[in-house]
């Protein structure tokens, strides 16, 4: 049994990793300001939860007293167009909060941090699948290259510090706990939303843009082993993707319905897919779950 602290554990995938930290019998303590967590739906029972604010240290300091064995950051303000709009306002949640929880583990001898990066830093590269070395990564959103500052700070942690980081990248992540609403919505959960309203599915330029899409339940599992194992966290980054991409037309035939085609956003990547080899080498991960699968799953959960 361990004692964990989770950054954004009221948030989508953060709910999905306190449930399973619960469930293997470990200390559970969430820190959220509830940006983006809906507290009365996400709260886990046997867990702590903490109404904190990354961006404050002293927030962090009085969570981080109690002594943890880890921490799993995943706090932070998404999504490519709502860092575009809104661009100091997520740096200072998604740079300063990364800084401030990575210090607060070398200031209170945390011994690693698993942060949850976003395949959005590569921007468009010449060669598909990623990989994580050997490339120049070209964020085209402020949120991309917060991701990108974060996966740096995290490596600089672990050579001057001595902090064990390890910053998993994920692509598009879905499952239980998604939430359709808001700047923070998935393109799946905006699908389902529509779907069950009877509405058009809205594709974005032509619908050819191409995404990673993974389930959470083998993202969690990533991170459960990217918190334990001793073959990493010397500030690698893995991808976690599922190694297959799909256009935005094949998901909406996934989901089924009408669609409607509107403007394109900027910002946003041509295609995104995985080459998780490193994550398999080095922690002995891989997806489990297709996508066909875990959308079958979610429509069955919404009554579709």
């Amino acid at each position: 049994m361990s004692k964990y602290l989770v950054t954004g554990g009221a948030g989508f995938i953060g709910t999905n990793i306190v449930k399973k930290l619960l469930a293997l019998g470990h200390i559970v303590t969430v820190v959220d300001n509830y940006a983006a967590g809906k507290k009365e739906d996400r709260m886990q029972e046997g867990a702590t939860y903490f109404e904190g604010d990354i961006r404050k240290m002293e927030d962090l300091d009085k969570v981080c007293a109690q002594g943890f064995d880890g921490i799993f950051h995943l706090a932070a303000l998404p999504r490519v167009l709502f860092s575009v709009e809104n661009p100091l306002e997520t740096h200072d949640t998604n740079v300063n909060g990364t800084l401030n929880v990575l210090l607060a583990a070398r200031n209170h001898k945390i011994k690693r941090v698993v942060f949850a990066t976003s395949s959005s830093a590569y921007g468009n590269q010449p060669t598909i699948p990623f990989v994580e070395d050997g490339v120049v990564k070209k964020p085209l959103s402020p949120y991309a290259l917060h991701k990108f500052i974060g996966e740096e700070y995290c490596r600089l942690f672990w050579e001057l510090y001595g902090v064990e980081t390890v910053s998993l990248c994920y692509y598009n992540v879905y499952g239980p706990y998604l939430d359709p609403e808001g700047a923070y919505a998935l393109v799946i959960g905006r699908f389902l939303k529509l779907r069950k309203e009877g509405k058009p599915l809205t594709i974005r330029g032509d619908g050819e843009m191409r995404r990673d899409y993974t389930h959470v339940d083998d993202v969690v599992h990533a991170n459960m082993l990217a918190m334990t194992k001793d073959t990493v966290g010397h500030g690698e980054v893995l991808n976690v993707g599922n190694g297959h991409s799909v256009s935005v037309n094949e998901l909406a035939e996934l989901i089924g319905g009408p669609v409607e085609y509107v403007p394109a956003l900027p910002g946003e990547m041509q295609k995104t897919e995985a080459d998780y080899s490193k994550a398999k080498k080095l922690l002995g991960w891989e997806p489990t779950i297709q996508l066909k699968d875990g959308v079958a799953e979610l429509k069955k959960q919404w009554g579709l």
